[in-house]
């Protein structure tokens, strides 16, 4: 074991207390880049390994409140803070204040003392428009979310399903919040009739509309900002009532056996480095100063954000899921 390796965990305990070096940690993130954050994280913790348990934001969420009385994750790295604050709600999340948390901006960080869960990186909502597929099929490229519920746009539309995907559940909460309870679901029940499917990822939407398989993708603007710069033909559009967003982020499940390797990661998780190789899939970090700009990313976007009420949205997610199922769920890919 290298010096500087031993020393970390000797600081940690976790050599002391003889505990085992793995964990088992839950997530969202892409599966393309997890193998670059364990390789980066192992660069400076190379007895820890981590074994991965990766599915999309809805399966993860839904997987870790059934296991609530019997965990199987150490730690949760790059899950939606809507679910970390209903998970919070439940007690299954181990207060923790990492160290360095004081240089992140405060907003990603929770606001209890000591936190329960820190912040990585936001993505944020878009509309992908293929000009293609747009000019061939006579559909002009939107400007609104209500754009969208116009009858040219009639099997045009592709977005995810919010059971599923953290981006399906951030564009339903906004909806609900930018029109109303009641105005919410009236644009929603509009916006059905022009859909001709929802997805179970959150990126795939723009990543068909890049493909010319739909003209519209309701996805988030990083996919978009990535699609263009490979050279899809699409517009990536900021709608003019502003747009949802939630953020990535980290915590340790309470009851964890491997609580200083979870404290390592957790720690290791909010340093410049981790928020570097976040930049390198989102254009919004948790660690100011670190995000470069990105090509193609849509002037305006950051401004567009709504205040967002990530209690409201962590407190009535199960009612507003269900009944978007009731309403929805027929137009959705097979699982």
């Amino acid at each position: 074991m290298k010096k500087i390796a031993l020393a970390s965990v000797l600081a940690l305990g976790v050599a002391a207390q003889g505990m085992a070096q793995e964990l088992t940690v839950y997530t969202a993130v892409e599966a393309e880049d997890l193998a670059r954050y364990a390789a980066a994280f192992n660069e400076d913790y190379p007895d820890i390994t981590i074994n991965w348990v990766r599915d999309s934001t809805g399966v993860i969420t839904a997987k870790l409140l059934a296991e609530r009385d019997n965990p199987q994750a150490d730690v949760i790295w790059g899950l939606a803070a809507t679910s970390l604050l209903l998970m919070k709600g439940e007690g299954m999340l181990e207060p923790y204040a990492p160290e360095g948390v004081e240089n992140l901006d405060p907003k990603f960080v929770d606001s209890s003392t000591p936190p329960f869960w820190t912040g990585m990186d936001a993505w944020v909502a878009a509309i992908c428009y293929n000009t293609v597929e747009g000019e061939a099929n006579g559909v002009p490229a939107p400007t609104s979310w209500q754009d969208l519920t116009d009858p040219v746009y009639e099997g045009q539309i592709i977005m995810p399903n919010p059971n599923s995907s953290g981006t399906g559940f951030l564009d339903v909460s906004s909806w609900l919040q930018i029109f109303g309870e009641d105005g919410g679901w009236e644009y929603m029940d509009a916006l059905h009739q022009n859909i001709s499917r929802y997805t179970h990822s959150g990126s795939a939407p723009c990543k068909l509309a890049a493909a010319g398989e739909t003209t519209v993708g309701i996805s988030f603007a990083f996919r978009g900002a990535k699609s263009k710069a490979a050279g899809a033909p699409i517009e990536i559009i900021v709608p003019s009532e502003g747009v949802g967003w939630d953020m990535e982020a980290t915590a340790i499940v309470a009851g964890t056996d491997e609580l200083a390797a979870a404290q390592a990661l957790v720690d290791w998780s909010i340093t410049r480095k981790a928020n570097e190789l976040y930049n390198q899939g989102y254009a919004v970090v948790a660690y100011p100063g670190v995000a470069q700009p990105v090509e193609f990313f849509p002037e305006g976007l950051v401004d567009a954000m709504i205040d967002n009420d990530f209690e409201f949205a962590a407190n009535n997610r199960a009612r507003i899921l269900e009944e978007w199922a009731s309403r929805y769920d027929g137009k959705s890919d097979p699982k």
